[in-house]
């Protein structure tokens, strides 16, 4: 379910999303919603930067788990996926501020209306069947989103901050088992061995 792709795969699901719903109406291009980080962009218009991945506090598994007839698999790791949302207009400096806006506005809206991924199907639709990982709008002050942020020769742009989680990572490691393949019973009459005795 979770092999070592997730990751990237959770990332190019989320900007498909922002490129199936922001263009052409928003954004003209598909090509200018992608992955990158602030000090690569380029000619992105909104870039979605995966800053920070780490271990899940709200999910541990630590049991084995059945892998075929004969061997067991580690548990899966469950991660928390830290995203920086950041729009690039291209725009006269007389437009610029009034443009991001709207591309992030829009950005926000989708995330609010597609919250959960379905991690079995890879997918925004049936949630309710499988595994999930919740798209979650992080709360973050001012300071710490400046910190984040920490490009060098880059002033600060305004910026979406969200989680993904939790989103499970899958081991390779497994180990064998043996089954009960025969059972030998004895049965005594429970009057022969008293009168034995």
């Amino acid at each position: 379910m979770g092999s070592y792709t997730i990751i990237s795969d959770i990332g190019n699901m989320l900007t498909g999303l922002l490129k199936k719903n922001m263009v052409p109406d928003i954004i003209v291009n598909a090509d200018a919603i992608g992955l990158c980080s602030p000090a690569e962009k380029e000619n992105i218009s909104l870039g979605l930067y995966l800053y920070d991945i780490k271990e899940s506090d709200s999910v541990r598994v630590t049991g084995m788990q059945p892998a075929g007839v004969s061997r067991q698999k580690f548990p899966p790791m469950y991660l928390d996926l830290y995203y920086m949302l950041t729009a690039y207009s291209m725009s006269d400096n007389k437009f610029r501020a009034s443009e991001e806006q709207r591309i992030l506005g829009r950005a926000m809206q989708l995330f609010k209306d597609h919250p959960v991924i379905n991690l079995e199907t890879m997918s925004f639709e049936n949630v309710l069947d499988g595994p999930a990982a919740k798209i979650e709008l992080i709360p973050m002050d001012t300071q710490d989103k400046m910190k984040l942020w920490n490009m060098p020769n880059m002033a600060y742009r305004l910026s979406l901050f969200y989680k993904v989680s939790p989103v499970s990572l899958d081991s390779t490691r497994t180990v064998g088992i043996r089954r009960v393949t025969e059972l030998d019973f004895s049965v005594e009459e429970a009057g022969r061995r008293d009168m034995e005795g």
